[in-house]
C-alpha cells in the first residue's frame, strides 16, 4: 500500500499521552496552576528558576510511572525490521520511543532527561533532580539547565531533519496538533512525490495538507499502519 524507500516519522504528544504522559494543550495542560509561557520560556527561567527546575523535576519524575504503548513499541519494530532508511523525529521530550527500542531518533525539543551548562553548553544525562546548585561535570561548575526547547528557542537538527524530509518517500505525522511550527510545517517541506499520511486521535489544523488522513487512537492506528507496511 505505502511503497517507499526513505520514511520520516514526525510524533507529538498524543502518541505519549496514550502511556499517561499529560499534554501542555490538553484539557489538563495546566500544571498547578501555571501557565506555560510561565515554566516553558527563556524568561520564565530568568524570572523564577525554582519554579522553572520544579516543574521539570516533576515531569522528570513522571517517567517512572509510565511506559512505552503498542504506538511506541510498532515504531521501533518498524526501524528494526525496515530495509530501507527511516528517520524518527519527535516533538516529545520524554525517553518512551527510547526505551520501547527507536534508536534513529531526534528529540527536536529536547530530553527530559538531559541537562545543558549553560556556560560551556555541553549536553549530559541527567535522571535526577535539578536545581540552582547543579553544576557541569564537563567545564568544571558551570550552572545547568533543562535540556528543552523553551518557546523562542530554536529546534534542534533541523537541518537534518529537512534534509531527510527533503527526501522522504513517505511522511507520516503521529499524534501532532498542528500548533507549534516547525513540525506543523514539515509536510510542505517534502520532496516531489512523496505520499503523506497523518494518523491522529482528531484532525490536526493542517490535516488538509496530507494526502490521507485517518482518526483514531495511536496504540490502534499505528501498529495497523507498520503491519500494512512491514507486510506478513
Amino acid at each position: 500500500m505505502y511503497r517507499a524507500a526513505r520514511i520520516v516519522i514526525l510524533t507529538g504528544a498524543g502518541i505519549s499521552a496514550e502511556s499517561g504522559l499529560r499534554t501542555f494543550r490538553g484539557a489538563d495542560g495546566l500544571w498547578e496552576n501555571h501557565r506555560v509561557q510561565e515554566v516553558a520560556t527563556p524568561e520564565a527561567f530568568h524570572q523564577d528558576p525554582e519554579l522553572v527546575y520544579r516543574f521539570y523535576n516533576e515531569r522528570r519524575r513522571s517517567l517512572a510511572t509510565v511506559q512505552p504503548n503498542a504506538a511506541h513499541l510498532a515504531l521501533a519494530r518498524l526501524e528494526h525490521e525496515w530495509g530501507g532508511d527511516l528517520l524518527l523525529v519527535t516533538q516529545n521530550v520524554d525517553d518512551l520511543h527510547g526505551r520501547a527500542g527507536s534508536r534513529n531518533l531526534l528529540h527536536m525539543h529536547g530530553e527530559l532527561l538531559k541537562g545543558r551548562c549553560l556556560d560551556c553548553r555541553a549536553v549530559r544525562a541527567w535522571p535526577g533532580d535539578m536545581d540552582q546548585t547543579s553544576r557541569c561535570l564537563s567545564c568544571g561548575g558551570g550552572p545547568m539547565r533543562p535540556h528543552i526547547v523553551w518557546f523562542g528557542e530554536m529546534p534542534l537538527e533541523t537541518t537534518r531533519i529537512y534534509q531527510a524530509l527533503d527526501r522522504c518517500d513517505l511522511f507520516v505525522a503521529i499524534g501532532t496538533s498542528g500548533h507549534v511550527y516547525p513540525a506543523a510545517g514539515f509536510v510542505e517541506a517534502v520532496g516531489p512525490g512523496a505520499r503523506t499520511l497523518e494518523l491522529n486521535l482528531e484532525p490536526s489544523l493542517v490535516a488538509s495538507a496530507f494526502q490521507r488522513s485517518l482518526t483514531g487512537r495511536a496504540t490502534d492506528l499505528v501498529p495497523t499502519f507498520v503491519n500494512e507496511l512491514l507486510g506478513p
